[in-house]
């Protein structure tokens, strides 16, 4: 007899044939689980494959890959009826994994697999931008987004998170603030973002916190914002270190508009979203996550 959860694994294509991965899935299997996996080939594939897994009704989705594959995943399972929604769980696979590190979420595969298998569901926020988009990490803005978006795959495969940091060090004689206005209840700042940070989560680029005092249970987003005026120099010292800076502005915000007179890109977990105008706001309890006991990002 099949134990509970039974469980659809949706691998992004990249880790398929990872034999980490496969030697877990059949251990697992050998202990009674009851697995189906898919593979992603494009996008869309991961959304499809949800579907499929409440339609099968499986008590838990599996996103295999890195925070990308996190956000299809997730996306797909906000956007379903409630009734009947599976669970997630996470096995990171990909470059950076910020959203499940900061989770403490295991590395190895057969780890991380039975943390999502026999994890107790934790109800999770996550975003909605222009009432169509979501994101479950981080949406940034500015130098974060060059970096995330034109790190080469070649640095990223070598060198992993850190690739992310050395990219934007040689990348630093090309850095253009975004100028742009930001409003919310009761804050209205408005000039030229180095970076802008949006966090449920608390890290992105690799590890680096931009928003360290976020959570994804608190109907709250975390906004950060390094103003231009700040050198790179100071740059590295607050991505790196956490530093208090006074060309950093932090706030606790449950929506917010950012609207800029030329075209911004804003970087939602790892996938860009071109616009003059972002509408921002958190979902409270969006979907059910498997998380480990004592999670930091839980409040």
């Amino acid at each position: 007899m099949a134990l509970s959860p039974n469980a659809f694994i949706i691998l992004n294509g990249k880790g398929a044939n990872t034999p980490e991965v496969r030697d877990a899935i059949k251990k697992l299997r050998e202990q009674g689980y009851q697995l189906d996996v898919r593979v992603t080939w494009e996008y869309g594939d991961a959304s499809r494959y949800v579907a499929e897994a409440q339609r099968e009704q499986a008590d838990l989705v599996i996103a295999g890959g890195g925070d990308g594959t996190i956000n299809e995943v997730a996306t797909a399972l906000v956007q379903l009826d409630s009734h009947s929604k599976p669970a997630m769980g996470i096995l990171p696979l990909g470059t950076a994994n910020d959203f499940a590190t900061a989770c403490q979420i295991p590395d190895q595969p057969y780890q991380a697999l039975t943390l999502a298998l026999n994890g107790n569901p934790v109800a999770i926020d996550m975003v909605k931008v222009n009432q169509q988009h979501y994101f479950i990490n981080m949406a940034t803005g500015g130098f974060g987004t060059k970096i995330t978006t034109e790190t080469p795959d070649k640095l990223k495969a070598a060198l992993g998170g850190f690739s992310y940091l050395l990219h934007g060090i040689t990348q630093a004689n090309t850095l253009k603030p975004d100028k742009c206005t930001i409003t919310a209840d009761n804050f209205d700042w408005s000039g030229e973002a180095l970076v802008i940070g949006i966090g449920n989560g608390k890290q992105a680029g690799g590890g680096h916190p931009l928003c360290p005092e976020a959570k994804i249970n608190d109907g709250q987003l975390q906004l950060a914002i390094l103003m231009a005026d700040e050198s790179f120099p100071a740059l590295l010292s607050s991505l790196m270190g956490g530093k208090d800076s006074e060309h950093i502005i932090e706030k606790s915000l449950s929506s917010l508009t950012i609207t800029s007179n030329h075209e911004m890109i804003l970087n939602l977990d790892g996938e860009p979203l071109k616009g003059n105008k972002f509408q921002i706001e958190v979902i409270p309890a969006a979907i059910r996550c498997h998380l480990p006991e004592n999670c930091p990002l839980l409040i």
